[in-house]
């Protein structure tokens, strides 16, 4: 088992979130996320925020201490760019960037200790997890949270998310890029573009899970948002 050293302090980690956008920044993201959503980057471009970094903003902002990462893709990017390194991110898929004992294939079984981290998150990627694993899977992320921890869950509409598969998917074959990490890795016949509110709130209390809430990103019109439940 992997022993984890304890976060910083809540206080700390609140003040490190909130540099990350500012009001004003979030309402020029608003008034431009029709153009942000279609563009095919990834990065933060000419003042705007890419999807990415809003999604990885607003998960941030409620991150608790060391965070565990599941389904982190490339270069572990939420918790080496937007959690300063507090934490380390998993993935089932040897993306670029991820150490080897970062690979983890058999999620039924964490390498970690009980309680070792404040936050689990999981940023679009529990429908990539197979139905019959996610009740599971969920209970192992329960495991390695200490008491009074969080857990993340973000998820787009439907619609957008099959929209925005297919469009990153169009860039790639059309410029030659590969922006789509999915296409990469490639989606299996058990996996899906999205999973409903309503599942995810129904897994994360079989789990064990509390104080469930639902939170959608009203810069991006609330076709993106998260679900946080807590660990009593």
């Amino acid at each position: 088992m992997t022993s984890v050293r304890a976060g910083p302090s809540r206080e700390a980690v609140d003040v490190r979130r909130r540099t990350r956008r500012t009001r004003a920044q979030a309402v020029v993201d608003c008034a431009t996320f029709p153009v942000r959503a279609v563009l095919p980057w990834r990065d933060d471009r000419w003042g705007l925020t890419s999807r990415r970094s809003e999604r990885f903003i607003e998960v941030a902002s409620r991150v608790r201490g060391r965070t565990l990462d599941v389904g982190c893709g490339r270069h572990d990017i939420f918790v080496r760019e937007f959690l300063d390194g507090d934490g380390i991110g998993i993935d089932v898929y040897a993306y670029d960037g991820l150490l080897p004992s970062q690979i983890v294939e058999d999620m039924h079984g964490l390498p970690f200790d009980d309680a070792s981290f404040d936050t689990v998150t999981l940023v679009a990627t529990l429908n990539h997890v197979p139905e019959r694993d996610r009740d599971a899977e969920l209970g192992e992320m329960w495991r390695c949270l200490r008491p009074g921890g969080n857990v993340i869950v973000t998820m787009g509409h439907p619609f957008a998310e099959w929209a925005i598969h297919r469009l990153v998917a169009f860039y790639d074959r059309v410029l030659g890029t590969s922006l789509d990490v999915d296409d990469e890795r490639g989606m299996h016949e058990d996996e899906s573009f999205f999973v409903a509110n309503s599942e995810i709130v129904a897994r994360l209390r079989r789990a064990g899970f509390r104080g469930i809430s639902r939170r959608r990103f009203w810069t991006q019109w609330g076709l993106n948002g998260l679900v946080e439940g807590w660990k009593p």
